[in-house]
């Protein structure tokens, strides 16, 4: 560290407890290299069937399930129910909400 100052007074954080909460679960659902792929995959078209998931992706079906269930509960994908196969797709308006999140939590 070279010409910083410590800083004794902190200006308040514009987050509440919350939204941190929030931005931390969303932000561990993105740590893994295999479920950024999957967004990025999901993201360039406007619905996916899980196999085809699994078929581009080159996991075990039940790696890609357990992906896509942590995107899910993370609110960065939609499942609908098409017996018999699910149709997944990103939930843009999630996904900026996160960007959002992340942008204003920290002045870089």
């Amino acid at each position: 560290m070279t010409d910083t100052t410590c800083v004794t007074e902190f200006a308040p954080t514009s987050l509440n407890e919350e939204e941190e909460e929030k931005l931390a679960l969303q932000a561990k659902a993105l740590a893994h290299p295999a479920r950024v792929r999957l967004l990025k995959i999901m993201a360039s078209q406007p619905g996916c069937v899980g196999g085809d998931l699994v078929n581009s992706i080159g996991l075990a079906q039940s790696t890609v399930s357990e992906h896509l269930r942590i995107l899910k509960d993370a609110g960065f994908i939609l499942a609908e129910v098409q017996r018999p196969r699910v149709c997944y797709s990103v939930n843009r308006a999630e996904l900026k909400s996160f960007n959002f999140l992340f942008e204003s939590s920290f002045k870089l």
